[in-house]
């Protein structure tokens, strides 16, 4: 993998505040930074908090502390998305006065025969008490090819893979594939790098930036890591918080998940002589193309979570 050392570098770190900070997001904001540093680019943080019934009181602010914590600090202003409702209405009237987009009233009951998959409305309009949702408009023959810097090149026929994308959902809420297009235009980020759990996502968001007329930035996922129960560690029970009081061991082990020489850290005593030798250290090519790393193979005796 190689880094582009542009100026116009600029990257970010975009969490949901429905829980702690745990090892999982503390890598991707690990290694979202240390890409934006070694391109000598700026690293910026979004709280995505689209998704009220889903937030944890008080996570925000607490994630924030914790990247602190970790010295990882945004170069501007967070950007908080709970803030952006009319650009996100501006964008979706757009879309629907070009006729891209269009009101939908079928629910994942009514898709249930086709998998999900919305190619028609097979519900109907007047369905009472039930606002529309919003959908892209998603062409057939909509195959969406790219090239994933660590995981190389992607493809994916989103008619048939995905269907017609969620713009607005019918509770009112906006959809995530809507706001971190919206968002990553608007703050001139030039590449995203995040878990790969997102991987699937790229090829819709990619649809709708041309549908908006927006430059597609480059895409880095890394690997995403697993609990000891093989499940994704935001929804495994070893999700447990990151310990902000005891910063350097949970920055080793991000260091290691990123397949980055252990030693390279030896003798750092703080988090800024951390961070200074990761910088100075830091070698994208290690980053492994495999999708996950185990949590157990990143834990050795001195690992600290949160009580």
């Amino acid at each position: 993998m190689s880094a582009s050392h542009a100026p116009s570098y600029r990257g970010r770190f975009a969490p949901s505040p429905t829980g702690d900070l745990h090892f999982g997001s503390l890598l991707a904001a690990f290694g979202s930074w240390l890409l934006a540093r070694h391109a000598q680019g700026a690293w910026l943080i979004r709280v995505e908090d689209l998704d009220p019934p889903r937030e944890v009181a008080g996570a925000a602010e607490r994630q924030l502390q914790a990247l602190n914590a970790f010295g990882l600090e945004s170069d501007e202003p967070v950007l908080r998305q709970s803030e952006r409702g009319e650009v996100y209405r501006t964008a979706i009237e757009r879309l629907l006065a070009q006729g891209l987009a269009f009101p939908c009233h079928c629910s994942r009951s009514d898709l249930a025969a086709v998998g999900g998959i919305h190619r028609r409305c097979v519900a109907a309009p007047d369905r009472p008490g039930r606002a529309p949702a919003i959908r892209l408009r998603v062409a057939d023959g909509s195959v969406v090819a790219f090239q994933d810097r660590i995981r190389g090149a992607q493809s994916q026929d989103v008619a048939r893979e995905v269907g017609d994308v969620v713009l607005r959902r019918a509770d009112g809420y906006w959809a995530y594939q809507l706001a971190v297009v919206v968002d990553d235009a608007a703050q001139g980020i030039s590449d995203v790098v995040r878990g790969a759990d997102l991987l699937d996502s790229t090829p819709r968001q990619i649809l709708l930036q041309r549908a908006l007329g927006l430059t597609t930035p480059s895409y880095a996922h890394l690997p995403l890591v697993l609990g000891s129960d093989g499940r994704k560690l935001s929804k495994s029970d070893a999700a447990l918080a990151v310990d902000p009081r005891q910063p350097l061991p949970a920055l080793r082990a991000a260091w290691r998940a990123l397949g980055q020489a252990p030693a390279a850290l030896a003798g750092a005593g703080s988090v800024p002589a951390l961070l200074a030798r990761a910088q100075a250290e830091f070698e994208p090519g290690r980053i492994a193309s495999t999708p996950t790393v185990s949590l157990a193979a990143m834990h050795n005796g001195d690992f600290i979570f949160a009580d």
